[in-house]
């Protein structure tokens, strides 16, 4: 039997009480303020730490390319990310948007230099955000709001040029202690109903739509560099012996989805047929 996901009516409706959320109108459950301080925290720390969130951000500003006649959509950027700036000042036409008002007159006043770039409150699934032809989307931490994929991926490939690139990084629930833990917190969580972290069935339909051209996991068996910063050695071993993790993860991801799905999060390079 097939699942039933929502129509595009109805996912543009979540998506208003998404952006109410985002906007703070909305009180978050105490789960979803722990699950928010380990995520933001502590796993920031560990991929500060071993240099995993510099080598994420550096592989895509690679993947970039030639960003100079390029027509760029950054997609749920929020009042920017780590690589707005970057693409609103080196590519031919910008366009952030966001479902997030509060975010995007933050972000309007960033860009406000570049003459080539615009922001935008809008819903990327409406009639209203009227855009197409990009050369590239980047979506960091954004593909996995979406449940029903058959939407995200008709839109998506209908604003993308053919041979248009899109650059993605979301979470993966396919790391069995992951799953369980999500589980267990979902029940709880205040925005469980635009978060939808890629399983196996996600991976397997972007390798339907699109081209894959690189992926690189994150969080594989690193995940686990918490135990070892527990471990009474040099804080320059521990280290050593995070990077080596790190290292392996980011190879063997892109080469076997079984490293793969113990990743805790993924960034994928592909482009449109």
């Amino acid at each position: 039997m097939s699942l039933k996901y929502k129509s595009l009516e109805e996912t543009i409706e979540t998506n208003k009480g998404q952006a109410q959320y985002y906007n703070k109108s909305q009180p978050r459950s105490i789960p979803t303020q722990i699950w928010g301080f380990l995520r933001e925290n502590t796993l920031r720390s560990i991929r500060q730490e071993i240099g995993i969130e510099k080598d994420c951000y550096n592989q895509h500003q690679i993947w970039f390319g030639d960003l100079s006649s390029k027509k760029v959509l950054d997609l749920g950027c929020g009042a920017g990310n780590v690589h707005s700036i970057t693409l609103a000042k080196n590519s031919k036409q910008y366009f952030g948007i966001d479902l997030s008002m509060k975010s995007i007159e933050e972000l309007k006043d960033k860009i406000k230099e570049f003459p080539n770039a615009n922001a935008m409150t809008v819903d990327f699934l409406s009639d209203d955000f009227k855009e197409n032809n990009f050369d590239l989307v980047y979506a960091y931490g954004v593909l996995h709001h979406f449940e029903n994929l058959e939407l995200l991926f008709k839109r998506l490939k209908n604003i993308l040029k053919v041979g248009g690139k899109i650059i993605s990084h979301d979470p993966l629930e396919t790391s069995l202690p992951i799953y369980i833990l999500r589980r267990l917190y979902r029940p709880f969580q205040s925005d469980a109903l635009w978060e939808w972290p890629f399983n196996k069935n996600t991976i397997n339909k972007l390798y339907d739509n699109f081209d894959v051209l690189d992926r690189k996991g994150i969080l594989g068996i690193s995940k686990w560099y918490f135990m070892i910063s527990l471990l009474p050695l040099p804080l320059a071993k521990k280290k050593q012996l995070g990077k080596y993790l790190k290292t392996k993860d980011w190879e063997n991801s892109s080469k076997s989805k079984k490293h793969l799905y113990k990743c805790m999060q993924v960034s994928f390079h592909m482009k449109n047929r």
